[in-house]
């Protein structure tokens, strides 16, 4: 990077770049906003695509979260990290030093006013032949002498008129029809989701569709998502023309994937169920302590999370609140929605049984208001 600094701001070569850090420290991410209580303030970098945008300490917590807010109405940022106490939706809390750790590996280099000017010359330079290679034949176009209307054939100079006319009408007519076309309605996910009894169902039976014997093989998970279920299975003394045989002959119309000569995956795709419009009336915090406080009457613990869904059609944006739920119990799917029977805009996204332990594992959503 040039000019990340300025001798009159107090810079000087060696010193660590705390925003180049911060950017080395989120690299999985090309997009993220983040706070850091430092000592005296608060520090906010910003970066979007891979460009630091915001990087500036605030003496104020509420200017710090006020230009926090601000930042965070842009759609589409990777991660949110901001202080716990904040309670910003999304965001994780992060100290400064957990995520600048060890020696600083980027530092700042000087740059002396000869190399400075040797590199705008540069630059310059490398500017106008670009310049030139692009007005390059609009120049040549302009200079060449072009032939006079009157040497052409009168005919053809008159049809190509009259070709070029309708061309632009056809346009015209194309462009107005497009300019007037409204966009598509936004489609709320809660609108089209499954029964919830009906799916656990479906997961159910295609589980033990797929959950059949295989002598020499061994069931190890079995999976139940939202198009498709699998199972994989372990080799312990069968060979694969004995599994080939056995599932032509017990589940027809799965697909084998051979992971490796001692593994092999099948998969069933899952038939699709009638859908229909679904939200539960609660906010998202009292969804999150009413389904806790359900879920401790049975003794079972549980992890959510509340996560802000953005969908749009190119023009206008919606967004919904999600309460995410995470389970581990004995209860076998339909049971399992029982428990969730008060409650509405549920939909099931995976469940898994796991055959060593015999425990289900449910990742379950709640459309809240």
């Amino acid at each position: 990077m040039i000019a990340l600094g300025a001798r009159r701001w107090g810079h000087r070569a060696g010193m660590a770049s705390a925003a180049a850090e911060v950017m080395a420290a989120f690299s999985e991410y090309t997009s993220f906003l983040s706070v850091f209580r430092v000592d005296g303030g608060f520090y906010l970098v910003a970066a979007r695509n891979g460009i630091v945008i915001e990087d500036k300490i605030f003496d104020s917590e509420s200017e710090a979260r006020s230009e926090y807010v601000k930042l965070s109405e842009i759609p589409d940022w990777g991660a949110f990290f901001a202080p716990g106490d904040w309670g910003m939706p999304r965001a994780v809390d992060k100290n400064i030093s957990d995520v600048l750790v060890g020696a600083p590996h980027v530092v700042l280099h000087s740059i002396s006013r000869l190399n400075a000017w040797l590199l705008s010359a540069a630059l310059v330079v490398f500017f106008i032949l670009g310049l030139v290679g692009v007005l390059r034949d609009p120049i040549v176009q302009t200079v060449t002498p072009r032939p006079q209307v009157a040497e052409l054939n009168p005919e053809l100079v008159a049809e190509y008129k009259k070709q070029l006319e309708e061309k632009n009408k056809e346009l015209d007519v194309e462009f107005e029809i497009e300019k007037t076309l409204p966009p598509e309605p936004i489609v709320m996910p809660y609108e089209l989701l499954p029964d919830a009894g009906a799916r656990a169902e479906m997961c159910y039976k295609a589980i033990g569709f797929l959950m059949q014997p295989v002598a020499g093989w061994n069931q190890i998970n079995v999976e139940c998502g939202e198009t498709h279920a699998f199972v994989i299975f372990q080799r312990s003394f069968g060979t694969l023309a004995d599994f080939y045989q056995n599932v032509a002959q017990f589940m027809p119309g799965v697909f084998v994937q051979e992971v490796d000569e001692n593994t092999v995956r099948v998969r069933t795709a899952l038939p699709i169920l009638e859908t229909l419009s679904s939200q539960d009336e609660r906010d998202a915090e009292t969804l999150v302590r009413d389904v806790t406080s359900v879920f401790q009457a049975i003794d079972t613990n549980i992890q959510t999370e509340i996560v802000v869904d953005t969908l749009t059609n190119g023009v206008d944006v919606a967004t919904v609140n999600v309460v995410e739920l995470s389970v581990q119990t004995k209860l076998v799917p339909m049971q399992f929605m029982e428990v969730l029977a008060d409650f509405g805009g549920v939909y099931m996204t995976k469940c898994t049984w796991n055959v060593k332990t015999r425990v289900w594992n449910y990742e379950v959503i709640i459309y809240a208001k």
